[in-house]
């Protein structure tokens, strides 16, 4: 609940956004007010939790009475959503309930904003509903398409982070489909080697490295493609036990068969090519999430038109003579 007086506002905290630290709240509620600005109000006692001054680190109760001053936020420091992106997400939600929000997010659609992005998924969502605490649950890379979680409130979004850093016990399964250069040699092959941040022209990139954090992907053949292409292509499922930042990208790399349309760890004569032939985006496809909850849930995100069709292309690929 909210209550303004004379521009001041008097915030009753409710059961979902309890548990989050106070500045985090004020980021969130405060849009387009630089992060230094909210500490100064912290710090000078402006901003107030039951008549009572507060540092960064309080994490707000259920019934906390939180007074906000009036802030004056400029329009250029708040980016508003285009109102085709809006609609574009609001289509592309798969699942709904009291807790989560899955969709199937496009690819070419950043998760959140940031590094000269203006908005993002989590952005168009809190615009579009002003009143709902909403939280990413984890990220994809935003050529990436498929599965995407966002949480309603903070105690769904605590459970299925610790699911989340769960490797062996119970865990969330999440499932991709992947287009790879050449023909995959073996049958199921596990890809167990840690990942590390490097710096490479001037970019960070991230590398297949026995000393770098734990990561482990788990890949099947689907299908081979090699009739009528000068390259053949595999496409496969990949499971993976623990999320790094880029970690099928990597580990495909890493086994010599990278993923068609990867611009960072791909193969430029092999993105041409298939770039030549259609495919216009990096071939990689969230597929499935598994939700070990009380409920359990099982969350699936079709192929876009664009990967089944290429697909459907490649199948009908004459046979050279």
């Amino acid at each position: 609940m909210q209550i303004n007086t004379k521009g001041v506002s008097q915030i009753t905290i409710s059961d979902a956004q309890a548990g989050q630290r106070i500045d985090n709240f004020l980021v969130k509620y405060l849009k387009g007010v630089p992060k230094n600005h909210i500490y100064r109000l912290l710090r000078s006692g402006q901003v107030r939790v039951n008549s009572g001054r507060k540092k960064a680190q309080y994490k707000l109760q259920s019934g906390d009475i939180l007074r906000v001053p009036p802030v004056h936020t400029s329009e250029t420091q708040t980016a508003t959503v285009p109102q085709s992106v809006i609609t574009l997400l609001k289509d592309s939600v798969i699942y709904q309930d009291d807790d989560i929000i899955a969709i199937n997010k496009p690819s070419g659609i950043a998760v959140h904003k940031g590094s000269g992005l203006k908005f993002g998924v989590i952005e168009a969502f809190r615009q579009l509903d002003p009143e709902q605490s909403l939280e990413l649950v984890h990220r994809l890379d935003r050529e990436t398409s498929g599965c995407l979680l966002l949480a309603k409130n903070r105690q769904i979004l605590a459970q299925l982070h610790q699911m989340l850093r769960q490797e062996k016990m119970v865990h969330i399964e999440k499932t991709y489909i992947a287009l790879l250069e050449g023909r995959w040699p073996n049958g199921k092959t596990t890809v167990d080697i840690g990942i590390s941040k490097i710096k490479r022209g001037g970019e960070h990139i991230m590398q297949a490295d026995d000393s770098g954090d734990r990561a482990v992907s788990h890949f099947e053949p689907l299908e081979i493609f090699d009739s009528g292409i000068t390259r053949p292509c595999s496409l496969m499922k990949v499971k993976i036990e623990t999320g790094r930042t880029h970690q099928i990208r990597v580990h495909a790399q890493h086994c010599g068969h990278a993923i068609i349309g990867d611009t960072k760890y791909g193969n430029k004569e092999c993105n041409r090519y298939f770039r030549d032939l259609g495919l216009k985006r990096l071939f990689l496809h969230a597929q499935q999430l598994y939700l070990p909850l009380a409920d359990p849930i099982l969350i699936e995100a079709p192929l876009s038109d664009e990967l089944d069709s290429f697909l459907q292309q490649l199948r009908n690929q004459p046979a050279r003579q």
